[in-house]
């Protein structure tokens, strides 16, 4: 063997060494955005919300969760009603910036879920934008199926599950 096989030989054995590893792959990333839609690539249970304190000065009369159709992110009529509402407390300067909460039922594939969560945030977030709210007072992240208001397999618990909840942070 010429020393130029002995090169590549260990040239190669070295590039495969540093490919093995044991290490366990990162939990799947929840999809996160600042005001201005940028993505944070922040990961589930790895500190998404924690530091974060959330506000209990919102007016009891604002629900704080939006429900959608089983795979829509379109807003209902009545949605977009309280969408606004929140859209009118955050323009007058009464409550804190929000954080918009994508979810989905078990349905679907994991990304899948993670990108109808996106969707539906992003589509409670462009109405408030449109009612005037600034870019920075709105962030949004998609939890997919992650986090299930209702545990279950029945259209119920489904329907519980296909949300957006309202965040106000402190």
């Amino acid at each position: 063997m010429n020393k130029l096989s002995v090169i590549l030989i260990s040239v190669l054995g070295a590039v495969l060494a540093s490919c093995a590893s044991t290490s366990m792959p990162d939990p799947e990333p929840a999809v996160e955005h600042d005001g201005a839609g940028t993505s944070l690539g922040a990961y589930e249970g790895d500190g998404i919300g924690s530091g974060e304190t959330f506000t209990d000065d919102v007016p009891p009369e604002l629900g704080m969760v939006i429900y959608f159709d089983f795979d829509q992110s379109e807003l209902t009529p009545e949605s977009m009603d309280l969408v606004a509402r929140h859209a009118d407390q955050l323009t007058d300067g009464t409550l804190d910036p929000v954080r918009l909460e994508g979810h989905a039922d078990e349905r679907g594939s994991r990304e899948y879920n993670v990108g109808l969560g996106e969707r539906r945030s992003q589509a409670v977030r462009r109405v408030l934008l449109a009612h005037g709210v600034t870019m920075n007072q709105v962030s949004t992240v998609s939890f997919g199926e992650e986090r299930p208001a209702a545990a279950g397999a029945d259209e119920q618990s489904h329907a519980l599950n296909r949300r957006v909840e309202i965040k106000y942070l402190n």
